[in-house]
């Protein structure tokens, strides 16, 4: 199936996804009056905005894998009383990073939606759907705790594998080691952590985590 042709729509209501045993937590709590982190994606605005710094394009390739597979288990992140999770949010400029490693340097001098139409049309359902689960824990886990944390802490992820986590406190950051050997492992966005919804937080990253060299 092309999923190409679901970035015309906003795509309200996809967000990120739960099913995996952790016992990560924080013991701050988010009131459930609070948006969902689907809300929140979705309140980005549409792609194409020009801010390459917030998350439209993981908005849409959420929503297209829910147009693809409703069954998914992306889906239940809608809910305000669903599981608490822990997202790492990949920005825009991310997904630019991404494509231009994959499908050529051309990437770097397209806009929004060409990046996003691209990576659309060049990975499978199946591949996107595991990726997108590989920036998902269970259990609220905020940038104190994650910058508190022993050096080589390994998060289990929804998607499967883990992530494993390299404090930078005196840059008030964190590496996030994947799966890749070949890539250049994200950080978090010091401007973008914390971002709290009703059934989780989520911190900005600078480049898309890999479950595998893709």
């Amino acid at each position: 199936m092309r999923l190409g042709r679901f970035l015309a729509a906003t795509l309200a209501g996809a967000t990120l996804a739960v099913g995996v045993t952790a016992t990560q937590a924080s013991a701050t709590t988010t009131p459930p009056s609070a948006p969902t982190l689907a809300g929140i994606l979705a309140a980005q605005g549409p792609i194409g905005d020009g801010n390459w710094y917030d998350f439209d394009i993981i908005n849409g390739v959420v929503g297209a894998i829910l147009q693809a597979k409703p069954e998914s288990p992306l889906a239940l992140a809608t809910k305000a009383d669903g599981p608490k999770l822990t997202v790492f949010l990949p920005n825009d400029r991310a997904f630019q990073a991404l494509a231009a490693d994959l499908l050529g340097w051309r990437y770097w001098f397209v806009g929004e939606g060409r990046v996003a139409q691209g990576l659309l049309g060049a990975l499978d359902v199946d591949t996107l759907e595991r990726v997108v689960l590989y920036h998902v824990t269970l259990g609220e886990i905020d940038s104190a705790t994650a910058l508190g944390v022993p050096k080589g802490t390994k998060l289990d992820m929804v998607g499967g594998g883990q992530v494993t986590v390299t404090p930078l406190p005196w840059l008030k950051s964190a590496v996030l080691g994947d799966n890749d050997p070949n890539d250049i492992n994200p950080t978090l966005v010091r401007s973008k952590l914390d971002i709290r919804a009703a059934n989780g937080i989520a911190h900005g990253i600078s480049f898309v985590l890999r479950p595998s060299d893709l």
